[in-house]
């Protein structure tokens, strides 16, 4: 299972206050331990998770993964796994995945995402693409949907090219069979990517499934979860944090009730079936489940599960007793649903 990530949002603080201070450099934005923006353009980003190479997997989880170039004039790359342990004549489903952070950090090399998305392959069975997006605010959205749509162009491109690079994953997966997945701020961009396709021609991809873990969705009225739900000290999600990454990530001048941040359903939306995972304690519990209404008010075949006892990215971070027991079913559930569409 996937080894616990100590998240201590005081650490790596070093920042020489008081000789920025002195050059009139100030902190406009801040999430304690993870960014802090100043008013002179400079980003930082406290490395509090470790990066891993791709070959940084235990022997026994059998599982292969290489980092590949997607789209060289945005350094656009992913970290691709392949289960080791095919049958004979069978071809496996294909998840593409966008890990979590506000829109505003993470990686596809953090070792949290690394080892998660390599059990993940090894469990359910499937090749999965982790897309490493690129982003905010440096990058506001919609540049995260951007790199999303240009992974699945990229991966239709290999459908169709059958190139001898990309063999070794290519070969092995049915590209008809095709989720998009995401965690927090990843399954908002799984979301606006699924949109945003219905515009393409996907041929021979063929979307089947829509998996929203925490889905990170906002807007300028508080929901009940919002407002009352009391989060821990290690919480991976306050509220504040959460209004602070929409303020780096939506256009400037934007509110939470821009669409990317609250999206309009309409009786004309076309999604795949799509699997909403909800975090009991999480603060976007409520928000997670008025989506799953509203999908299935829209027409969407939608499938839910809740968490019971565990908080936002509980699954990525391991920082409450239940999260292995919760995370083994997250899985199974995962499985199921890929499995059945």
């Amino acid at each position: 299972m996937v080894a616990a990530i100590s998240y201590d949002p005081r650490q790596n603080l070093n920042v020489r206050k008081d000789h920025l201070q002195q050059h009139g450099v100030v902190v406009l934005e801040e999430i304690d331990g993870l960014i802090k923006v100043y008013n002179n353009g400079h980003i930082e980003r406290p490395q509090i998770v470790p990066n891993v190479p791709h070959y940084s997997l235990p022997q026994e989880l059998s599982v292969t993964a290489k980092d590949v170039i997607l789209h060289n004039p945005t350094n656009l790359w992913s970290r691709i796994y392949l289960p080791n342990t095919l049958i004979p004549a069978t071809k496996l489903p294909l998840l593409v995945y966008f890990h979590g952070g506000g829109f505003c950090v993470g990686s596809v090399a953090w070792k949290c995402y690394h080892d998660f998305l390599a059990n993940l392959a090894s469990k359910i069975g499937c090749v999965i693409m982790s897309v490493n997006y690129r982003l905010a605010p440096e990058n506001r959205l919609p540049a995260a949907y951007d790199d999303g749509v240009h992974a699945i162009t990229w991966l239709k491109n290999q459908a169709l090219a059958n190139s001898k690079e990309q063999n070794w994953w290519s070969s092995k997966c049915n590209f008809s069979n095709l989720f998009l997945s995401g965690d927090s701020a990843g399954a908002n961009i799984a979301y606006h990517v699924a949109t945003r396709l219905n515009s393409y021609n996907l041929k021979p991809l063929s979307l089947k499934g829509l998996i929203l873990i925490q889905p990170f969705f906002g807007g300028e009225s508080r929901t009940h979860s919002e407002k009352y739900s009391i989060q821990p000290p290690y919480s991976a999600l306050n509220l504040s944090a959460s209004d602070t990454y929409w303020r780096l990530a939506l256009p400037i001048g934007s509110n939470r009730d821009h669409p990317w941040c609250k999206p309009r359903l309409s009786n004309n939306l076309r999604l795949p079936s799509t699997l909403v995972c909800i975090s009991e304690t999480d603060l976007l519990k409520d928000r997670n489940l008025e989506l799953c209404s509203a999908l299935a008010d829209a027409g969407i075949k939608v499938e839910k599960q809740v968490y019971k006892g565990v908080g936002h990215a509980f699954q990525i971070l391991h920082n409450s007793p239940l999260s292995q027991p919760r995370t083994h079913d997250m899985m199974s559930h995962l499985k199921n649903f890929i499995h059945d569409v």
